[in-house]
């Protein structure tokens, strides 16, 4: 291994953050998900999850470049909104729904540095009432056009850059977030040995 490619690993890694998910339900179109893993990856979110209970699950994660993000992240599927969100308070302690709603609350009045799962639903029908009734509230992007709706991939990736620059000013990035086991278990499953990147001072 190149020392580049060592310091790459140590770097995602350190700036890897176990506090933020974001949730997906029913998005159908393959660009989407890929595009929402590539940006999840870009601001350090490991996990996502993914709730489908109307379509079988896809095998091809759309272009290229979006679809090589999925093996750099965990991906939890879900074919129950119940189940799924059993799931997320186990480490969550917010989940919020990005929904049009009278008593929704825009992006820019949420504190990111907590720790919260965003929703985001199908590209025509939204977040589902069950999934809603779930949640703890909801989110809207502020927007002053005739269309109030935004692709599903631009939504999330406008929703989660607010969290990075929010946590980014916090220090959320200039220390580790993950534990030393959930590190140990993503360098596993990348297919490095914990040996070949860690030298004893650093573990």
């Amino acid at each position: 291994m190149t020392p580049e490619r060592r310091n790459k690993l140590l770097s995602v890694l350190q700036k890897r953050q176990n506090n933020l998910t974001v949730v997906l339900e029913n998005v159908f179109d393959p660009h989407n998900e890929a595009a929402v893993m590539r940006t999840c990856d870009s601001v350090g979110i490991q996990d996502i999850y993914i709730i489908n209970n109307r379509i079988p699950p896809k095998k091809k994660w759309g272009f290229r470049s979006g679809s090589s993000a999925k093996k750099w992240l965990t991906v939890h599927h879900f074919t129950n909104p119940s189940d799924c969100f059993k799931e997320l308070r186990n480490y969550y302690a917010k989940i919020l729904a990005t929904h049009l709603a009278s008593n929704a609350v825009s992006i820019y009045d949420i504190n990111f540095t907590e720790s919260i799962a965003l929703v985001f639903g199908n590209e025509r029908f939204g977040v589902s009432d069950e999934t809603r009734a779930l949640a703890d509230g909801n989110i809207v992007i502020p927007q002053c056009g005739i269309i109030q709706s935004l692709n599903i991939s631009v939504a999330c990736a406008i929703t989660v850059y607010e969290a990075y620059r929010q946590k980014e000013q916090a220090g959320h990035y200039q220390q580790a977030s993950l534990s030393v086991e959930k590190r140990d278990q993503l360098l596993n499953e990348w297919g490095f040995k914990e040996q070949d990147i860690f030298t004893e001072e650093e573990k």
